[in-house]
């Protein structure tokens, strides 16, 4: 079903946004300065290009650990990034999730866009992995929570 819905997905627009993608990488690639947002394009167009089955996830969330991304200077490469260029992908998603959300057959494609906007605002610290991996991320991170909890009553 996720190839299916991966190829429709891909020649019914998601191929014109994962450009747009790939388009802000190769503009924050010539600035040098930009080339962390540049890689993070790349590898999130790569996503836009067939998203269904894999997810975004914020990488402490992923590796229990704060790295450059999911610190405080990652939170400033979100401001740069939403000035910059966040706010004009988030957009272009967005217009897509109406185009799609008109037609009932559409609006997975929609709930997708949507997805994609949010990750458009503030992609930094963030990495993309298969759905399955996701979970398994989310309830490891759940289980060490709650063993923390236990230890401190």
């Amino acid at each position: 079903m996720r190839a299916i819905g991966n190829f429709l997905w891909f020649i019914l627009g998601g191929v014109i946004m994962g450009l747009c993608w790939w388009l802000a990488g190769l503009l924050a690639f010539v600035t040098i300065i930009g080339i962390p947002w540049g890689k993070a394009c790349f590898v999130i167009g790569q996503f836009t290009f067939f998203p269904f089955g894999k997810e975004a996830i914020n990488r402490k969330e992923l590796s229990n650990r704060d790295d450059i991304g999911t610190g405080g200077l990652g939170l400033l490469g979100n401001i740069i990034w939403f000035i910059l260029a966040g706010l004009w992908l988030a957009i272009g998603h967005l217009l897509s999730a109406i185009a799609c959300a008109i037609t009932i057959i559409g609006i997975p494609f929609a709930l997708q866009h949507l997805k994609l906007a949010g990750i458009a605002l503030a992609p930094i610290g963030k990495t993309i992995v298969s759905k399955e991996v996701a979970a398994a991320a989310r309830r490891n991170s759940a289980e060490e929570s709650v063993a923390r909890l236990r230890q401190g009553s």
